[in-house]
């Protein structure tokens, strides 16, 4: 089961007539005004009672030259031996505290996976529930914030 928003919080906030001449938006990759890099990521989320994963498809940012170098990585077998990055959280999830601009860090997967978001400590419940799991009951709380608003 997988979650998440098409583009990183910054794109929504772009003017829709702006949107072409500012950013370059891809279903893993993102540029805004050239200087904003971002990379679609999992932030995995194991459900305690079954075992089984929930997954939150998130942005996040990478400074400039750690976004060159994924770029260059992309398409290349052994990818994932590269160093994880550090990455600021760029997708406002349906939490009641904000997700945006939470520290993770990036980790690089093998060619044709999704890269996985690793939080790092805060007193978040993103990152509890990263850490240790989550409920049945609250996961299908979740997922009804999520369908239903």
């Amino acid at each position: 089961m997988c979650y998440g928003p098409s583009a990183p919080e910054i794109w929504y906030t772009i003017p829709e007539a702006e949107r072409e001449a500012r950013c370059q938006l891809s279903s893993d990759q993102c540029i805004v005004d050239e200087k904003y890099f971002f990379v679609l990521g999992r932030v995995e989320i194991t459900i305690i009672e079954t075992g089984e994963e929930f997954v939150w498809l998130a942005w996040v940012s990478l400074s400039a030259e750690n976004f060159k170098r994924t770029c260059e990585l992309w398409e290349e077998e052994g990818r994932e031996t590269e160093p994880a990055y550090f990455a600021w959280f760029s997708s406002a999830l349906p939490y009641a505290q904000t997700t945006l601009h939470l520290e993770a860090i990036l980790h690089t997967r093998p060619l044709g996976e999704r890269p996985a978001i690793e939080l790092q400590e805060c007193a978040h419940p993103l990152y509890h529930f990263q850490k240790n799991g989550m409920a049945l009951a609250e996961l299908q709380a979740l997922t009804e914030r999520i369908m239903h608003g």
